[in-house]
């Protein structure tokens, strides 16, 4: 191979992750165009969307020469053409089979940076998928290798009649600096048909000792003799019209019947609208208006998380310098400290932002696994969803996708009747299923809920009988009935299928989603539904958060879930042996929890103490704690191995001063305060006046 060959096999390795990243959007972008035009089957602008997003890939790839994403990807242009044309009615027989072809060409742009990715029998699945879309267009099948009209022609070269244009190029100085070959241009204009003149004008070039080797200074005029129209022409040079001048004249009179326009020299065209293109999900994004035009500038995921790597160094430094200055007494110093941690903290705002992708798109998903779903269980589906605009750390959005899966697929099949059933029990033959979302007190809210037919807690608790979670001939409360489905292992379907029966899925929910320091909430009504709760905090990298200690402990309550802090004035009951009580508060009991006694923190009672009243879910409860530092940025760092099994911790933490503070686990915590002190309450309750006057104080 050449050194021309080798650099040239260099830059492609080198901006194909850059092709796979956008081709994987335009794919996600047609299957949710698929979805909708589904809706609204004779919707024009879905139809021309659908097809620029096929072009574009196609043409992305001709580009990189991959031939098997052309060759493919021209006949579900075909048929697209075809519809948007009219010559064609839209069916939902053949949205299935574009939705089908969609999913192999998501598989060949995978293919192209791995191709073990690709299962065995893929190909046999394409060679299928390509003979029904040429029966659904009733053309003959696609030429053999070497044909006149190759494989990878665009749609609308199997139009009788070829024409031929006039092509002059002038590529600008930046070209190659901008990471294009004009010859990959050329190589992919021969796969539109055949070029009969291609001269080269060096006459821009200038001599040898003024010449910049990475400018380009040359300019092209070609004859190429097509079938496609002229629009398939200029999209070849849609790469590059930034740095080109670019004119296609129709030198034959068949000109009009292939869509020729009027000569015209081509420049910066404004771009076409996004038709529903999805965010970029690898990266991030930034806008800079000038009139109606957005530059958007993507980052690599593995370079913002450095940043933010790097930034929660910061944080831990200047809390460090903070400490010090403080200690100096010195005025300026401590205000200058100040300041610097006001702007880190902007910069950790603005940072964290860039992380943060709306919920919607994740969502978008499960359209297809709804319709998909639906019609495997004979039923009949809505998906409602609500609140996509939420946005959420993508990092997050990556790992809550599967426990999301679960959960639709798991309101599909035990959830929701068949139309026969609904309407026997007087409901619309149409199930609905509803993904929300929403921001509430600085965590996101994600529910999953269905009008199905609620948890049969009869079945339920007979599995449970069987298996022995629950002894023979017990019948527990509703909500621990309930409860039983996150059980490992648990399941109540009769049969294996292939979407439940295994006993693997809803365990597996709650433990992702735990690891998240998240929560999971159930309820359920019989005959009307059931409602799955999930809260997750915005972020895992740097919140802010709420510094206390107890004894020589330092520990940290996300702030966000900090309601309010009283003092230690009231009477409570006697804690039990692993901290759990209650005191009075504005005339209610709320259950509190000593870090001192669960932990086991050998350290002397203070001559004080103070209860920390946090809110988990629909929940509050206390939190009895030494001394409050007040409001810190926190770090969180990952527990170590020995520790990740301690109950109500979420992480750990550095501070400035070198030492160590442990993140609570809000909701964890939560649970441990109300069990115990759910029944402690009520044995509280009944005490009488003087009973409860002699309570022990909270401080001891």
């Amino acid at each position: 191979m050449t050194a021309s060959g080798d650099h040239d096999q260099s830059f492609i390795q080198e901006v194909l992750p850059a092709f796979i990243s956008d081709a994987l959007e335009q794919t996600e972008a047609l299957e949710q165009l698929l979805l909708a035009l589904e809706e609204s089957p004779g919707d024009s602008a879905l139809l021309n969307a659908l097809f620029r997003c096929a072009h574009t890939v196609k043409g992305s790839a001709g580009i990189f020469g991959l031939e098997a994403i052309v060759g493919f990807t021209h006949h579900v242009e075909t048929l697209l053409d075809r519809l948007r044309e009219g010559t064609l009615a839209f069916t939902p027989a053949m949205n299935t089979l574009l939705l089908q072809c969609n999913d192999q060409l998501r598989l060949l742009v995978a293919q192209a940076s791995d191709a073990s990715v690709e299962p065995p029998d893929a190909a046999q699945r394409r060679t299928a998928l390509v003979a029904q879309l040429e029966a659904t267009c009733g053309v003959a099948p696609a030429a053999k290798p070497g044909a006149d009209v190759p494989g990878a022609a665009p749609a609308g070269a199997q139009r009788e009649g070829r024409v031929r244009w006039s092509v002059a190029v002038d590529f600008g100085a930046d070209t190659f600096r901008n990471g294009m070959d004009p010859m990959a241009l050329f190589d992919y204009l021969r796969g539109l048909g055949t070029l009969e003149q291609l001269h080269c004008r060096t006459s821009s070039v200038p001599a040898l000792d003024a010449l910049d080797a990475e400018d380009c200074h040359l300019a092209w005029t070609m004859v190429l003799n097509t079938a496609a129209p002229r629009s398939a022409i200029e999209s070849a040079f849609s790469f590059v019209i930034d740095d080109c001048k670019l004119s296609i004249d129709a030198l034959d009179d068949a000109a009009a019947e292939a869509g020729a326009a009027p000569s015209a020299m081509l420049q910066a065209p404004a771009a076409a609208p996004a038709a529903a293109a999805p965010r970029a999900g690898d990266g991030t994004s930034t806008s800079v208006a000038s009139g109606d035009d957005r530059r958007i500038i993507r980052v690599q995921a593995n370079r913002l998380d450095a940043v933010i790597n790097l930034l929660g160094e910061l944080i831990i430094a200047g809390a460090g310098a903070a400490l010090l200055a403080r200690q100096t007494h010195q005025t300026a110093l401590i205000e200058a400290n100040h300041e610097i941690g006001r702007l880190i903290e902007e910069i950790r705002n603005s940072t964290l932002q860039l992380r943060m992708v709306p919920i919607g798109e994740t969502f978008s998903r499960f359209r297809r696994v709804v319709r998909d779903t639906a019609a495997e269980l004979g039923k009949d589906v809505q998906l409602d969803i609500q609140g996509g605009e939420t946005e959420l750390d993508k990092s997050m959005v990556e790992r809550i996708a599967d426990p999301l899966m679960h959960l639709v697929r798991n309101a599909l099949d035990h959830g929701l009747e068949t139309p026969e059933e609904r309407q026997a029990a007087g409901k619309p033959a149409q199930g609905r299923v509803v993904l929300a979302a929403c921001h509430e007190s600085g965590s996101i809210l994600l529910r999953i809920s269905d009008d199905g037919r609620g948890i049969q807690r009869d079945k339920v608790l007979r599995r449970a009988w069987e298996r022995g979670l629950v002894e023979q001939g017990v019948v527990p409360a509703d909500a621990d009935i309930d409860r039983l489905i996150f059980e490992p292992g648990f399941s109540t379907a009769e049969k294996i299928t292939n979407l439940s029966g295994r006993g693997v899925g809803m365990d597996v929910v709650r433990s992702n989603i735990e690891a998240l320091r998240g929560s999971v909430a159930l309820d359920s009504q019989p005959g009307h539904g059931s409602s799955i709760e999930i809260r997750l905090p915005l972020t895992l990298a740097i919140i802010d958060g709420f510094l206390v200690v107890v004894g020589n402990s330092k520990f940290i309550f996300p702030l966000e879930a900090v309601v309010e802090v009283v003092e230690s004035r009231g009477p409570v009951t006697r804690q039990d042996s692993r901290g759990r009580g209650c005191i009075e508060l504005r005339g209610q009991l709320l259950p509190v929890v000593s870090l001192r006694e669960l932990y086991s923190l050998d350290s002397p009672q203070p001559p004080r103490a103070s209860v920390v009243v946090m809110r988990a879910g629909g929940r509050r409860y206390g939190v009895v704690v030494d001394q409050l530092m007040g409001q810190h940025q926190t770090v969180i760092k990952p527990l170590g191995r020995m520790f990740r099994s301690l109950r109500g911790m979420a992480g750990s933490s550095i501070l400035g001063s070198g030492e160590v503070a442990l993140i609570i686990d809000v909701g964890a915590l939560g649970e441990l305060a109300s069990t115990g002190g759910d029944h402690v309450a009520s044995r509280y309750s009944r005490l009488s006046s003087a009973d409860r006057s002699a309570a022990v104080p909270l401080r001891t």
